[in-house]
């Protein structure tokens, strides 16, 4: 979903900075900031800026609390993803959402951009259900999408962080890195393949190798 479909990174990072002052911890410069969106929370929240597990918790409630306030207004499709969705839809194409993102959140996102339609299942995060890694997400994406009798036998991973390309390797997913989101430099080395816009992506989905699709 955040740096793939949608560009989240104003709302992630003001949330993220609200969340962080709740606790009394030191707000990081806007290159910090950055590196919150697209990998789980908690693990952000313990990697860039060392938070204990207990703080860590405490401030992801405060990020949940001002995401769903202020921060998801302030999302953004991506140029030429509705226009992909829309050609990938055509060509009979299965997708779905694999996120780090919170499940309802991401499904509110779908339809609030009105592409809910485009996609067989949105699978995010779940304190509830302990699904919140990257890999537990993928599981779970794929384990709907065959209940659904979708053909998951060469599906392909597409998404901005590492997380995404470690997460489908565990399933030997290929990936495809995609260079327009929050990524740094070397994340995509183990990724199958590159697209630096939706539009160059839609040719490395196409044809028959391609069955089912997981968008992050």
């Amino acid at each position: 979903m955040d740096g793939t479909l949608v560009d989240s990174a104003k709302g992630v990072t003001a949330s993220a900075a609200e969340a962080l002052a709740s606790v009394g911890a030191t707000v990081p410069g806007p290159d910090q900031l950055r590196r919150f969106v697209g990998p789980p929370m908690m693990d952000s929240f313990r990697s860039v800026v060392g938070l204990d597990e207990n703080v860590a918790k405490v401030a992801l409630q405060h990020y949940r609390a001002a995401y769903a306030r202020s921060g998801a207004a302030q999302a953004q499709l991506y140029d030429g993803v509705e226009a992909l969705l829309h050609q990938l839809h055509l060509q009979g194409i299965p997708m779905a959402v694999a996120t780090s993102k919170v499940e309802d959140q991401a499904i509110r996102l779908t339809r609030h951009f009105d592409v809910a339609h485009y996609f067989a299942d949105v699978c995010g995060a779940s304190d509830a259900l302990g699904r919140s890694r990257k890999d537990d997400v993928i599981a779970e994406s794929l384990n709907r999408l065959r209940s659904r009798g979708v053909d998951t036998s060469r599906p392909v991973m597409v998404g901005d962080r590492i997380y995404d390309v470690e997460g489908a390797a565990s399933f030997r997913i290929p990936a495809i890195f995609a260079l327009w989101g929050y990524g740094e430099p070397g994340e995509s080395v183990h990724a199958a393949a590159t697209a630096s816009s939706p539009g160059e992506l839609l040719p490395l989905l196409q044809g028959p190798v391609q069955r089912s699709t997981a968008v992050q």
